[in-house]
């Protein structure tokens, strides 16, 4: 299959996202398989949704099921108090339960993105592409760690983007540099997976292409931050966006090795100074 136009590395060290769908849509394989990735995810996501609202209403029923009386002054301030009381809890308690969800649907299905990572880069490289070990109930297992560690590592980014968010302007764009490197965090996991790196390699990597990692998130973290319909949104372009920083990931290291670059070792892995590698 001939490389759609401005997607070869020889034209330019970075595949844009319209290029990155027409590879895309020009490969049935990876399109159907594309599309099998989005049903699941939202399933998963609306499974965990169902779930997590679930224990959060049993566990706040007895609260919220009688509401206090409102016969005298105090009665109705007391009522207004719990009917706002509630309202809040109901908006916050969905949207921490749709993050919760998401985080959840990403770790689980982080096995079945790196194969479509994979496949993208197959297709990509064609005889250059170096094949891994294969399946493996290992390799499975591995990839479910390293989703998981994604995973928490985005509940820590979101209680530092909470409590930065409180300072006016510079707090909301450091939360969008935060979300958008984060994004790409998620993005490059899947054929930096492949490679069996860890963590800490994942994020030296972003350290190091600061300006193709902030390229490869800025639009998945503005998509986040739309309210409720950014996981429905999220779970529609994540197939799109894996071949995306798939097709850029390579391209960047095909880059460091064609200019003989000493930063990776063989194994891919980054120099042993780099103060995130034992992540």
């Amino acid at each position: 299959m001939n490389k759609p136009k401005g997607t070869d590395t020889r034209e330019s060290p970075w595949i844009p996202l319209s290029a990155s769908t027409r590879f895309l849509f020009g490969n049935k394989q990876l399109l159907g398989w594309s599309a099998l990735l989005v049903l699941i995810t939202a399933l998963l996501t609306w499974l965990g949704f169902i779930l997590t609202t679930g224990m959060m209403d049993r566990m706040t029923g007895a609260f919220f099921s009688t509401p206090p009386l409102h016969e005298s002054i105090w009665g109705w301030i007391t009522y207004g108090a719990w009917v706002a009381g509630y309202w809040i809890f109901l908006i916050v308690s969905r949207i921490i339960a749709f993050f919760l969800a998401f985080l959840t649907a990403y770790s689980l299905s982080a096995p079945l993105y790196v194969f479509l990572s994979t496949a993208t880069e197959k297709l990509y490289c064609r005889e250059e592409f170096k094949a891994d070990d294969g399946f493996s109930a290992a390799a499975l297992l591995r990839d479910l760690l390293e989703g998981a560690k994604i995973g928490l590592f985005g509940i820590l980014v979101t209680i530092v983007a909470l409590a930065v968010s409180f300072i006016p302007f510079l707090g909301q764009v450091a939360v969008f540099i935060l979300y958008a490197f984060y994004s790409a965090l998620m993005f490059i996991d899947y054929p930096t997976s492949r490679r069996r790196w860890r963590l800490g390699q994942k994020i030296s990597w972003l350290n190091r292409h600061k300006s193709l990692s902030f390229r490869l998130g800025v639009i998945p973290a503005g998509i986040s931050m739309i309210p409720v319909l950014n996981l429905f949104l999220m779970a529609l372009i994540f197939p799109l966006f894996t071949v995306h920083a798939t097709l850029n990931f390579y391209t960047a290291e095909r880059m460091e090795q064609r200019r003989g670059s000493l930063l990776y070792p063989s194994r891919g892995k980054p120099p042993r100074s780099d103060s995130f590698v034992n992540l």
